[in-house]
């Protein structure tokens, strides 16, 4: 099986480079999908570089509409057997993507979760209240979808191409998470998780989610598994 990789940007110019590299670098027949979201840090110019390499796709939305609405541009946009959403920040280790891979290769998944939270792989120490919010979000979504996931909020999602683009996105923003979540469960198909290492970065550094959207995740999860 081969592999689309959706990588959602948005201000990333710093790390574009590397995690393009690092992504081609991954021992697996694939295409790479990234959607510039209105990037205005120089995203959108680096981005140009990239539009004729092979295997190379690069989209762009004229205004930033979020990372939900990247990703359905980029799953819209998959061609391949697989599809997986790649973070443009160097939080998530492309080197495990085969790993990741490896439950639906063998017949025994149709979606598999890459957990920060399972152990097993070095995590860089950060926030305490966020990995709090995270599980919290991660158990009420738990109680409403009937699963034992274990990180929910992963970016490392990946699935069988025509699962993911059969399930309508409607999530903008970070709300994808238990929007897909939600849906997945309801469609009763086999789930994996596989713990997985996090470089997690500081606000100073870049990252972008904010207690506003923990507060848009709570409203997604009972949306999306409450509504008939």
């Amino acid at each position: 099986m081969d592999l689309s990789v959706v990588i959602p940007v948005y201000n990333e110019i710093a790390t574009l480079d590397a995690i393009v590299a690092a992504v081609a670098a991954v021992p697996v027949e694939k295409e790479i999908i990234l959607v510039d979201d209105g990037s205005t840090d120089g995203s959108r110019e680096k981005l140009q570089q990239f539009e004729n390499q092979p295997g190379i796709r690069v989209l762009y939305h004229d205004l930033n509409q979020g990372k939900g609405a990247a990703i359905r541009t980029g799953v819209a946009a998959a061609s391949r057997d697989l599809v997986i959403i790649q973070d443009a920040d160097l939080e998530y280790d492309p080197r495990e993507i085969p790993t990741l891979m490896q439950p639906i290769l063998a017949g025994k998944a149709d979606v598999v979760y890459g957990s920060r939270f399972m152990g097993g792989q070095p995590h860089r120490v950060l926030y305490f209240w966020h990995s709090i919010g995270n599980r919290m979000l991660t158990l009420l979504s738990n109680m409403l979808t009937d699963l034992n996931l274990t990180d929910m909020e992963t970016c490392y999602k990946l699935f069988k191409r025509e699962i993911i683009q059969g399930i309508e996105i409607e999530e903008s923003r970070f709300g994808f998470e238990p929007e897909i979540t939600a849906k997945i469960a309801r469609g009763r198909w086999r789930i994996y998780e596989i713990g997985i290492s996090y470089a997690g970065r500081t606000y100073d550094e870049g990252k972008k989610i904010g207690w506003r959207d923990g507060v848009r995740a709570v409203w997604a999860i009972l949306k999306y598994n409450l509504r008939p």
